[in-house]
């Protein structure tokens, strides 16, 4: 968790109200354009030759990234197949990213690897454990995507309300510690990222297994036959066998291949997960033979000559008359495993003489800790054992990371294809190349907790000031406050702009206080012309008080109370996830300043705090606003909550906005004014109408400024 999964943040979701026809079609599309992939290795080649890469070509996939970049081309086809101009425009922005997100799971995202179909559902499969993960979705349409291609009913996208990375929750705590057998490799990232040293403890028993050296192919076939080779040569001295497989098609594809050899065999993946402990239980029997993916490489302690438990419980479950029976199930139970301890002891025996378990690695996973867990289920507590991996040119790793130098020394020894290559060399070669793919993640560990830094002060503010309220029974100093600080931000916007009379918008002042807060200010314009800024300040928030007073009245003080608290809650709750949404495009455009010169970490920031800053001053207009324009209702009803039928349709939570909302408040320098749709529980009694004119967000505002209304007083 520390390290594996801390690439992807924890991310609370809620869905978000958008077609989901768009996926269907963005797939379609994807199908009518022409990829190319590439490698480190083309990009290198391509620069030095002065060769186009995108030339005939509408995306390019980046294998080592995983990243879908559309050429000029692609670009054009693609919005000639939306219908649609261009890919760029804010309104069309979105068809770019479903096209994207469209490409990249026709191009990575692989079924019974990455994910297998259970129940008409695509339910993810970890990459490190090979367990399911139902619950789980990919995040930014990328869930949809699959879905789509897949040709299965396809969920509406989730949209972000918290997100925190694992780095950052787990600083949350005050102490930290953990055991594991494989940590060392990670030593340094553990120091850097969470202050954590690695001590190495000492075996309890003298290590007996051997890890034998790598053996290489030059392609996969060659490799595959080899593996069942030494499979079909070491079932036949009676040696139990553990075979290591990264996916589902891996170990489904050996399994076909020892069928074919009349060898008894047994398959642990996501797929019969529901079996894992009785599998791995009898992995370590004699002439056992058991392929599985990496769930079998944590966690779990084969025992060599089988675990008469388990056996016992198999054939429990067999005979067993009443299986709600307990004592007649208990009864045979201590029956069959008294047999079976004597048989077990005799497997144990053999299994030892024949040099105890042996494991297979299929190939080298992108991480060394990977692999040392799956080595690590032989020659436990002093038993023997050995293991060995199996690597070809054509694996994932090998053409992704591994230097060149490898390939062209294959290429010089003349190797057949079912020729093997073993030496010191290639091992620490192919050790190098997974030292480089653990520095790439790492990198990109590191640099998703550099941007999250960032949230997570923001963070803290947010989630400090919804803990005070939420634990406070009197936020009424809030609401002042809230209203103090929104006069003095329209007053600096509309009056003191300059220092010349003849700059200050009067008019615009007028209007704003009227349509925020039912102020009217149309007589004291001679009469501000005599004040000084504080002076103005302090005027209007005399009257705000005095007004906030009578409200207090209408509504009741209990009331009022009550509403205060629920309002501030849910306009920060609302608030909070449109500025995650906006955060999130920063995030993805960000990166593009480094053409200028620029450090886009540091851009981030600084448009952040702005963003934040923004964020924040709107949960105070949009409070003091409806606070002034809530409706009183018929205080004869006992419940409290009866206040809530005048509250915006926006701050009921049953469901949340999608991207199209959120669109719409990146593009706006301001948040968007309250709707005043009322909820769908409101008594017909107690309707709500704004007392200000009704203009709409691209309408030109009445101000008279001359820009959109949404640009201007509806922020």
């Amino acid at each position: 968790i520390l390290v594996d999964e801390a690439r992807t943040p924890l991310i609370i979701s809620g869905p978000a109200e958008e077609s989901t026809d768009k996926y269907y079609k963005a797939y379609e599309i994807s199908k009518k354009m022409k990829g190319r992939r590439i490698t480190e290795k083309d990009e290198v080649d391509a620069k030095y030759k002065e060769i186009d890469l995108s030339e005939g070509y509408d995306y390019l996939a980046d294998e080592k990234a995983k990243s879908i970049s559309l050429t000029e081309t692609g670009e054009e086809k693609a919005a000639q197949l939306f219908g649609i101009d261009n890919l760029h425009e804010m309104e069309t922005i979105e068809y770019r990213h479903h096209i994207l997100q469209a490409l990249k799971a026709q191009e990575f995202f692989v079924i019974d690897v990455d994910y297998v179909i259970r129940d008409k559902q695509v339910i993810i499969v970890d990459e490190f454990t090979g367990r399911m993960m139902p619950g789980r979705r990919w995040s930014d349409g990328l869930h949809q995507a699959v879905e789509a291609k897949e040709g299965i009913k396809i969920e509406r996208e989730n949209q972000t309300l918290a997100t925190i990375t694992f780095q950052n929750y787990f600083r949350l705590y005050d102490k930290l510690s953990g055991m594991t057998g494989t940590a060392v490799t990670e030593e340094t990232e553990f120091k850097q990222i969470y202050d954590l040293n690695c001590i190495v403890i000492p075996t309890n028993k003298q290590l007996q297994r051997i890890n034998y050296p790598d053996a290489i192919y030059k392609s996969l076939n060659g490799k595959y036959k080899a593996i069942v080779a030494e499979i079909e040569e070491l079932h036949k001295e009676g040696r139990p066998v553990l075979v290591g497989t990264i996916s589902i098609e891996k170990s489904e594809l050996l399994s076909r291949m020892l069928t074919q050899k009349g060898i008894k065999h047994q398959v642990l993946n996501a797929k019969y997960h529901d079996r894992e402990a009785h599998i791995i239980a009898q992995a370590g029997r004699y002439k056992a033979v058991t392929i599985a993916t990496n769930m079998a490489g944590r966690g779990t302690d084969i025992v060599l000559g089988g675990n008469a438990e388990f056996l016992a419980k198999t054939i429990v479950d067999e005979k067993i008359n009443n299986p709600d029976d307990e004592n007649e199930r208990n009864e045979l139970t201590e029956k069959f495993i008294t047999q079976f301890r004597q048989k077990v002891k005799e497997e144990q025996s053999q299994v030892l003489e024949v040099g105890g378990l042996h494991v297979i690695g299929t190939e080298r996973h992108e991480s060394r800790r990977i692999d040392n867990q799956l080595r690590g289920r032989q020659g436990r507590q002093g038993d023997p054992g050995s293991s060995r991996f199996y690597v070809s040119l054509e694996d994932d790793l090998m053409r992704l990371f591994a230097s060149d130098r490898i390939i062209g020394m294959m290429d010089r020894f003349g190797m057949e294809e079912d020729q093997v290559l073993e030496a010191p060399i290639l091992s620490r070669a192919l050790e190098n190349a997974q030292k480089r793919v653990e520095g790439h993640n790492f990198e990109i560990r590191k640099h998703l907790l550099e941007f999250d830094d960032v949230m997570n002060k923001q963070r803290e503010v947010i989630y400090n000031m919804r803990r005070d309220i939420l634990e406070s029974s009197n936020i009424k100093n809030l609401v002042l406050e809230a209203i103090d600080e929104t006069v003095r931000a329209a007053v600096q916007q509309y009056l003191f702009v300059g220092t010349e009379e003849e700059k200050w918008d009067f008019e615009g002042l007028h209007v704003y206080l009227k349509a925020k807060f039912n102020f009217d200010i149309a007589n004291l314009h001679d009469k501000f012309k005599d004040m000084s800024q504080d002076d103005v300040n302090t005027f209007l928030i005399e009257h705000m008080m005095k007004h906030y007073e009578q409200r207090e009245t209408e509504i009741g003080t209990e009331h009022l109370r009550y509403l205060e608290k629920m309002l501030f809650l849910n306009t920060i709750d609302a608030k909070w996830k449109d500025h995650l949404y906006a955060m999130d495009q920063l995030k993805e455009g960000v990166g593009l300043r480094s053409y200028g010169q620029r450090n886009p970490l540091i851009e981030y920031k600084k448009e952040g705090f702005e963003m934040f800053q923004m964020m924040y001053s709107s949960i105070n207009q949009e409070v003091a606003e409806i606070i002034f324009k809530i409706q009183p209702v018929d205080r004869s009803s006992s419940r409290p909550r009866g206040v809530f039928s005048a509250l915006p349709k926006k701050l009921v939570h049953d469901e949340v906005s999608g991207m199209a909302d959120a669109r719409r408040q990146a593009a706006a320098s301001g948040p968007a004014p309250a709707s005043q749709t009322p909820s769908a529980t409101t008594p017909a009694t107690s309707p709500v109408r704004s007392s200000g004119p009704k203009v709409g967000r691209n309408d030109p505002c009445p101000c008279g400024s001359g820009r959109k209304y949404k640009k201007c007083c509806g922020q």
